[in-house]
């Protein structure tokens, strides 16, 4: 089972979620690869049994550049079988607090068998750990059940 956790962080932020998510998949049994949307290689796409997608968002709700070019290959991917979440953070002050989540979340769930969503505000803090937790713990009951 290959399952990967691609994210984009500039502030640290999302990176810093990320990182979290990846250490409580490891807790619970999963392998999964933890790779900065630079390092990930998009034409391998398809070949990923599961994969979250971690994004900070841009200006007013948008998905950041370096995002785009996995957001439009999820747009044309069209497999039910791939497990997906999608999880970021944001600053509530904007008007479009967490908006590139919103906007994944809309394609993932029409392409993709999207698992879960999660939105952290700003620095994931010890009041985010119940739902990193279960947001890892959705992500994998349904990689689970995809593999019966």
């Amino acid at each position: 089972m290959r399952i990967g956790i691609v994210y984009t962080s500039v502030s640290g932020n999302t990176e810093e979620l990320a990182r979290l998510l990846h250490e409580l998949l490891m807790e619970q049994k999963f392998r999964s690869q933890l790779i900065n949307i630079t390092d990930f290689p998009v034409h391998e796409l398809a070949e990923y049994d599961a994969l979250a997608i971690g994004t900070y968002t841009w200006g007013d709700g948008e998905i950041p550049l370096e995002m785009e070019t996995i957001y439009n290959k999820f747009k044309d991917l069209r497999s039910k079988e791939m497990v997906t979440a999608i999880f970021g953070t944001g600053d509530r002050f904007y008007p479009h607090y967490c908006g590139a989540v919103d906007t994944f979340k809309n394609v993932l769930k029409i392409n993709t068998n999207l698992a879960v969503t999660l939105k952290v505000e700003l620095l994931p803090q010890k009041r985010d750990l119940s739902k990193c937790k279960k947001f890892v713990e959705l992500f994998t009951k349904r990689i689970q059940t995809s593999l019966q």
